[in-house]
């Protein structure tokens, strides 16, 4: 009797935060990994404790051409600067990503017969004005705003991958995820979650943009991964939001860290970004009807762990 032959799995961007979890989940899994990353943000950090031939890292760019050998069940397509700071660095790559390596994605996708899913973003409901955000809904985005070079590579790479999907039969899947936290996140890349541990375990003030009343809705990184490889498996070609509807200021954010810490900082105000959004909540009915997905891990557990992970990366580091 033959034996089923192992699944095949292409990542994107697999050196980055969410896809180092995700490379994790699905070798153990027993899929083989074939990981693509630039290191533009990501980095080799994320993957060196991964110790199997069932994983095969790829240093490639995929605004160029996309080349792998041999076949592939799926595409995670993963790859694009995500935090402000990238972003608003890399305009140019931010919007080439978006454009050119969705479509150099898709077209590997179509060229090996598999399953492609892009991870887009909560972004493209902009500054929103339903409240929470549901799958139906089509954004208040500003299109020539600092943000926009992110907010509209997704909703560009959003639209070419139903374009594939209805003109070229490609079996295609969109999650659009919400704020997610854990370890392996950047300590410098500009968020929430990071920028207040980093400075609560230095002993600095935690910096709020605006009054703190904006809301965020923050899933932890193990759920969500579960949740990407849920609709994965589905059979669900529209948009699905991905994220934890518990929804918390900024403010309530900066203060559970530093009480969490232990820290002697206080909270500090600055001017708020422009088109930054004011609140950001999921409606995640869609995606529990079809999966029943749903985050379990309190922020309390998610955001212990993940200040544990932070005291360890930075005594590795010799910061304190």
């Amino acid at each position: 009797m033959a034996t089923e032959r192992q699944k095949v799995s292409v990542i994107t961007g697999a050196a980055g935060f969410i896809g180092s979890h995700l490379s994790d989940y699905l070798l153990a899994q027993g899929h083989r990994v074939i990981g693509l990353d630039n290191l533009n943000t990501g980095t080799l950090r994320n993957l060196e404790h991964i110790d199997t031939d069932d994983f095969v890292y790829m240093n490639m760019d995929i605004t160029g051409y996309i080349d792998i050998p041999g076949e592939v069940d799926y595409i995670y397509h993963l790859a694009c600067p995500a935090s402000p700071i990238d972003y608003l660095q890399i305009p140019l790559h931010t919007l080439k990503v978006g454009a050119v390596g969705t479509r150099n994605a898709l077209g590997l996708a179509k060229a090996k017969r598999a399953r492609f899913l892009i991870t887009s973003t909560s972004e493209v409901y902009g500054d929103p004005e339903v409240h929470p955000q549901t799958e139906d809904y089509w954004g208040n985005v500003n299109p020539i705003g600092p943000r926009s070079v992110y907010d509209e590579a997704k909703r560009y790479a959003e639209t070419t991958t139903m374009a594939y999907h209805r003109q070229q039969g490609l079996d295609t899947r969109i999650v659009r995820l919400f704020n997610t936290y854990g370890p392996r996140m950047r300590p410098y890349d500009g968020r929430a979650v990071p920028t207040f541990i980093r400075q609560a375990l230095e002993d600095k003030h935690l910096t709020v943009f605006g009054d703190g009343s904006q809301t965020r809705s923050f899933c932890y990184v193990s759920e969500l991964v579960e949740g990407i490889v849920g609709i994965m498996n589905s059979d669900y070609h529209g948009p699905v939001n991905l994220g934890n509807p518990g929804e918390y200021t900024i403010k309530q954010l900066a203060e559970m860290i530093i009480e969490m810490t232990g820290s002697n900082s206080k909270v500090v105000y600055q001017v708020l970004p422009t088109d930054d959004p004011k609140r950001r909540r999921p409606d995640i009915t869609l995606v529990k009807k079809l999966t029943g997905w749903e985050p379990t891990i309190p922020v309390d557990d998610g955001l212990s762990q993940t200040v544990d992970w932070f005291k360890k990366y930075f005594e590795e580091e010799g910061t304190f």
